[in-house]
């Protein structure tokens, strides 16, 4: 309903004194021009602040649940406060904007760190961030819950556990008119107010438990925006069998406990260090249970994703493989990639976010047809401040291009091609367990005993890599257990986003801008970022992990034999990157990588055989688009192949000569198909020639070194022809 002129006029002078000196973002109420249900107006497509924000109903309520969470053998009761128009209760119906975390007693909330209750005195006087302060003056509701075990809820928090999930969900079924809720004098109370449809956001923490609750299927709740969330706890504290840190489920559970009862569930914690199973690194049921991109074919929620490609807290996979799970299901959904680490995009891309957040929850929550999802799928930052939408991630001109690891030319360490590698060159490295990243990739021209680097000529095209690289090396190794480290380099000086640095990427500033409304107790402003930005001669774009005893499964371990040639392969974190023209793309091996994870003592020494050793990248316009920057020319028809096959025999790679007989007919067909044209043709019986040589390859009548040499050209030639 819409208020008096004089009553918003006092509203917005009170608004502004509270905060005199701040700027004011907000639009100025003004008079609808569409009523799309009752109370909530449109213009210029989006809903209006037609409520008052210091008249707003706060409530807290506690909402009862069939956990004991703290084994006391009573149940736990979650808190959850609300903020909703005071004209709910005289029959306005509301969507509800949800942030559940255990952060609101300590820690706190957004870059200013905002807890319920910053004096001590037991009232919640603030609702941290801005969602409260927008949003309800729009004819939303907004609720803050209390994670189970965390500020005024019950229980014990169990890190990511069943217990976590089910404190929300059961928050979201009373929202929908399931389950029973009490007020702080044990009034029992009903959400009569509430439209049932729910959507879930928050950062860290607040964004996990929303994939959580999502991956149940719980009715009610239309969309979630996780922003830097996990997707999977073992890695938040795992990569491939190699621990970030020991006992870290317990350490957070610790420190998110209600104050007041941390040692009350010190037993709790106790069972969570043993099911964890640090000694071995596996997983195991415990961490199955904490991950939730197995289970998006439940989801029923549209997800709008927020992430940093250069985030190291909640590591960028977090973000891939629950994009993939989703996309695989058909879960309507949008992404934002940012250059910056764990940040909010309310303090990188402040304008724009509330922007998009505002239409899209009055898409998803309204049904307000604002063309939010007729917009491209993903806004990405491709340099400081600098963005570009794509119609999905990672790009759909992206495609598999293998680089080889090659011994070194003029001055370089080693060389990466795309083209096959002749010979049997190794080299040879130690694993120290003191080495930094950035010892690794510095002095990129030396010769280290403890890495081994490859260096692309200058480039003399822009390539962009877009997904997941992965690394696949063959190697001797005198131990049975040792850490592998992968990293990819651009080499070349440039500004890039200061992601390392302590604001990850953005500058805190003194002036204040306002996103909604104020009360006496919750000002709408915020402190101002900016970017931060960083010259530097090189940036180490992605990284990836893999503890060598868990190269075939991360459930159990199979140590290394020692003298016996193993293949180790392990994917990289996701990116998306542009290595500049004149720049040079570096891929550093090397053992163990202090301060990211826990080092491995064994001081392993890898015998890398290059020849069968090679990294995939996801480059936009695959091999071709490499090729061109490499300035290389590689076989790529039928002839060159055969003669390949002519050269592999002579050289001994066949165990006779009927195999390389029967490669050389099959590719003489395709020679007859490439003189028609006949692209089909070709594919076809290239795909054929693979199968054909794999099973040489299988029957050991094939040398791993000619099957590897032939397939790669194999495969140019179809990417050709496709």
């Amino acid at each position: 309903m819409v208020r008096s002129a004089r009553k918003i006029v006092l509203c917005l002078i009170l608004s502004l004194l509270l905060v005199p000196s701040f700027s004011y973002s907000d639009n100025t109420r003004v008079h609808a021009e569409q009523v799309t249900a009752p109370g909530h107006q449109l213009q210029n497509g989006v809903t209006q602040p037609t409520y008052s924000y210091v008249d707003a109903i706060k409530e807290t309520i506690f909402v009862e649940s069939a956990l004991d969470s703290d084994e006391n053998g009573e149940p736990d009761r979650i808190a959850i406060d609300i903020m909703r128009p005071k004209e709910t209760e005289e029959g306005l119906k509301v969507p509800v904007i949800m942030d559940a975390s255990p952060y609101y007693e300590r820690l706190g909330r957004g870059n200013e760190s905002q807890v319920k209750d910053p004096d001590g005195d037991g009232i919640n006087d603030v609702f941290p961030l801005f969602y409260d302060n927008y949003f309800v003056p729009r004819g939303y509701a907004v609720v803050l819950v209390d994670m189970v075990g965390t500020n005024n809820s019950d229980g014990c928090p169990t890190t990511g556990g069943y217990e976590e999930t089910e404190s929300v969900k059961v928050a979201i079924e009373w929202l929908n008119g399931k389950g029973k809720a009490w007020d702080k004098d044990g009034n029992e109370v009903k959400a009569d107010w509430s439209t049932g449809k729910v959507g879930m956001i928050g950062k860290s923490y607040d964004g996990t438990l929303a994939n959580a609750v999502a991956a149940t299927g719980v009715e009610g709740l239309e969309t979630i925006v996780p922003i830097g969330a996990i997707s999977s706890w073992y890695y938040y504290y795992r990569y491939e069998g190699i621990l970030f840190s020991r006992n870290g489920p317990g350490g957070l559970a610790s420190r998110v406990t209600n104050s007041k009862r941390v040692q009350q569930c010190a037993p709790i914690r106790e069972k969570i260090r043993v099911a964890a199973d640090d000694d071995t690194g596996n997983y195991n049921e415990f961490w199955a249970e904490r991950n939730y991109y197995k289970d998006a074919d439940k989801v029923k929620a549209s997800v709008f994703v927020i992430h940093g490609l250069n985030d190291y807290n909640v590591k960028a996979n977090h973000f891939s493989k629950w994009w993939e799970a989703l996309a695989e299901n058909d879960v309507p959904r949008k992404l934002w990639l940012t250059q910056t680490g764990h940040v909010d995009p309310f303090d990188f891309r402040r304008a724009e976010w509330v922007d998009t957040l505002h239409r899209w929850f009055d898409y998803w929550l309204l049904g307000i047809e604002n063309g939010i999802m007729d917009e491209p799928m993903v806004d990405l930052e491709t340099g400081p401040g600098e963005w570009e939408t794509h119609s999905n991630w990672p790009d759909e001109n992206s495609k598999v291009a293998k680089l080889r690891l090659a011994p070194g030319a003029e001055n370089l360490p080693g060389t990466l091609t795309t083209g096959p590698v002749n010979g049997n060159d190794t080299q040879t490295f130690t694993d120290n367990p003191n080495q930094t990243d950035t010892q690794m990739v510095q002095n990129e021209f030396t010769v280290k005993e403890d890495r081994l680097i490859f260096l692309s000529p200058e480039l003399k095209e822009d390539v962009r890599l877009s997904g997941v690289p992965e690394i696949d090396i063959r190697s001797v190794v005198d131990k049975e257990n040792a850490n592998l480290t992968g990293l990819i380099v651009d080499y070349g000086t440039d500004v890039r986003v200061n992601h390392q640095g302590s604001g990850e990427g953005i500058k805190t500033l003194s002036n204040r801008t306002c996103w909604g409304e104020s009360s006496p107790s919750d000002s709408a402003c915020y402190r101002e970022t900016e970017i931060t930005t960083v010259e530097a001669p090189y940036e180490i774009v992605t990284h990836g992990w893999l503890s060598a005893k868990n190269r075939k499964s991360l459930e159990y371990a199979v140590p290394l034999e020692p003298g016996k040639n193993h293949r180790m392969k392990w994917d990289t974190l996701p990116e998306d990157y542009v290595f500049k023209k004149g720049h040079r793309i570096g891929i550093v091996i090397a053992g163990s990588n202090r301060g990211r994870l826990l080092t491995d003592p064994n001081r392993a020494t890898f015998h890398v055989h290059l020849g069968q050793s090679l990294v995939e990248l996801p480059i936009v316009g695959g091999r071709k688009a490499l090729e061109k920057a490499f300035g290389e020319t590689n076989p790529a028809n039928a002839a060159e192949i055969i003669t390949r096959v002519e050269n592999l025999k002579k050289d001994g790679e066949f165990k006779s000569d009927r195999e390389a007989r029967s490669l050389t007919t099959h590719m003489a067909a395709v020679e007859l198909y490439e003189k028609k044209g006949l692209s089909d043709k070709i594919v076809k019986h290239m795909n054929g020639f693979i199968i054909l040589l794999a099973h040489q390859e299988d029957q050991g009548l094939i040398s791993k070194k000619g099957y590897y040499i032939l397939k790669e050209e194999a495969e140019s030639l179809i990417e050709k022809w496709e």
